[in-house]
């Protein structure tokens, strides 16, 4: 998919010229293009000598504060910016909750998960607290929602590139 999308954006790249109309259409050669494109690419975004200067430009720009740079045009879009300072593996989703320390971040499974039988008791009225004992299988197993740590993200930042008719990728920076 991620081959695909580049491959079309090259396309879209190689024959700009024809999609200028006005100067209300974004070029593809425009800069917020460029780092879209660069920072799509697998082998990373200084892999080719032709994305070193906008990704730069890019990295100078962000660190002064400005906002991402937009690039939209025929078929072709860019989101704001947005930011994910956690991830979780698959099979759990982001959650958080606000107590006395704070907002705090975890990862819960989205299906419970087998754990140890000690983890499986009851409050005085019999009810299950936290964790149930299933049969699966011809067994008897105690489940519940496990709940983990999130990882922090190296490249917090992203936006959605989307290209008509191709599909939508997440990039992150």
């Amino acid at each position: 998919m991620k081959n695909l999308m580049i491959s079309a954006f090259l396309s879209m790249i190689a024959a700009s010229s024809a999609y200028l109309v006005s100067d209300s259409i974004a070029r593809a050669d425009d800069w917020g293009c460029k780092v879209i494109l660069c920072l799509s690419n697998p082998g990373g975004p200084m892999q080719y000598a032709q994305c070193r200067p906008p990704i730069t430009r890019l990295w100078r720009e962000l660190a002064r504060g400005h906002t991402f740079p937009a690039c939209s045009g025929v078929s072709f879009r860019a989101s704001r910016p947005r930011y994910e300072r956690y991830a979780c593996d698959e099979g759990f989703r982001l959650t958080t909750r606000t107590s006395d320390r704070g907002r705090e971040a975890s990862c819960v499974s989205t299906t419970p998960q087998t754990v140890s039988g000690r983890e499986c008791y009851y409050d005085r009225a019999g009810s299950a607290i936290s964790s149930r004992w299933d049969h699966l299988g011809g067994e008897r197993q105690c489940r519940r929602y496990v709940t983990r740590r999130p990882e922090v993200r190296s490249k917090p930042h992203f936006v959605d590139v989307t290209i008509d008719g191709i599909g939508r990728q997440r990039v992150w920076y």
